[in-house]
């Protein structure tokens, strides 16, 4: 069980006794009284693949709290935003990375979620996932719907980027069984690219991924990015939260840049996680922000303006406050 909900259920018993004569401990007085202060505990991250930005940048938020706050924390490796928004509900993660897409699926109850929705809310919108797609030079694929018949990595299964890359295939005309899809872990991804086991892949993830510095740089002109920017109307039209990018050529020395799709992160909790703890770990994110751009240059999209649009998923009151929201 998280220790956040013990640590709610600890602060209700604690109220009861103060209001019969008991005594609040000072963690609980903080927690209950609006003060942007953590309490003591551990809490777990949900991140993603080994290899993307998410478990990386995850690692770095929880040295980041466990140095500077009484909780402890520590970063888990999982198969990324769907399964994240799954397991933080039932009780397994306290903090949880995750695309704005799949946390809009989530408080809607659609796709993914089966009518049910999840009453997750976010700490901030932090930085941009870039939709990578990335072909053997001699796949003959220049587009999505000339992934029809191949092999294709569409992620880890309930990641984020399957969710996309499935999104994809179908604004191409495609279904998923007109593709061979490999639901591949990153690292996998990129040693079967390697080996010509599979003929391309999509990844959603921050710029640079280190797995995919390690393709290109490996791979050279044996493999290319392709414009999936035809596909947008269509995935606009499934979920508001996309936006049209450009992956700027020299991520991963490109001859230029490639037009992409855009999906903002946000970093989610439950709706009864501790105010004191997501305040002052609201504010520390932004105010340590130097720090996390040591651990990966993503972090340096962190902005305090752009951190409270996370609509249609609720800024959580503790991440409210810190971020001056009324």
């Amino acid at each position: 069980m998280r220790t956040s909900r013990i640590a709610s259920a600890a602060m209700a018993v604690a109220l009861a006794a103060t209001a019969c004569g008991g005594k609040q401990t000072n963690d609980e007085a903080a927690q209950s009284s609006g003060s942007c202060e953590a309490s003591n505990g551990r809490i777990t991250i949900a991140t993603g693949n080994t290899g993307g930005v998410y478990y990386t940048l995850g690692g770095g938020l929880a040295q980041l709290i466990s140095n500077n706050t009484p909780l402890k924390a520590n970063a888990a490796e999982t198969g990324a935003s769907v399964q994240n928004i799954q397991q933080l509900v039932a009780g397994d993660y306290d903090i949880a990375f995750a695309l704005a897409d799949s946390a809009a699926d989530a408080v809607n109850g659609k796709d993914s979620f089966e009518g049910k929705p999840q009453e997750v809310e976010a700490l901030a919108r932090i930085y941009s996932n870039y939709t990578q797609v990335v072909v053997r030079a001699d796949s003959g694929i220049d587009s999505v719907a000339d992934m029809r018949g191949k092999r294709i990595s569409t992620g880890s299964p309930k990641s984020g980027t399957e969710v996309i890359a499935n999104r994809l295939l179908r604004a191409a005309g495609l279904s998923e069984s007109d593709v061979s899809a490999q639901r591949l872990a990153l690292r996998p991804t990129v040693d079967q690219m390697k080996s010509g086991q599979i003929d391309g892949l999509v990844w959603s993830g921050g710029l640079p991924t280190p797995e995919l510095t390690d393709l290109t740089t490996s791979l050279g002109d044996d493999v290319k990015f392709i414009d999936i920017t035809p596909q947008f109307d269509a995935l606009k039209k499934i979920n508001p939260v996309y936006e049209k990018g450009s992956l700027p050529g020299d991520t991963y020395g490109l001859p230029a840049d490639v037009p992409t799709i855009v999906v903002p992160n946000l970093l989610l909790v439950t709706k009864d996680f501790p105010a004191g703890n997501a305040c002052a770990i609201t504010k520390l994110i932004f105010d340590k922000k130097d720090e996390l751009v040591k651990v990966h240059k993503a972090a340096s999209a962190l902005d305090r303006k752009k951190a409270v649009e996370t609509d249609p998923v609720k800024l959580h009151p503790g991440a409210a406050q810190a971020l001056g929201v009324e």
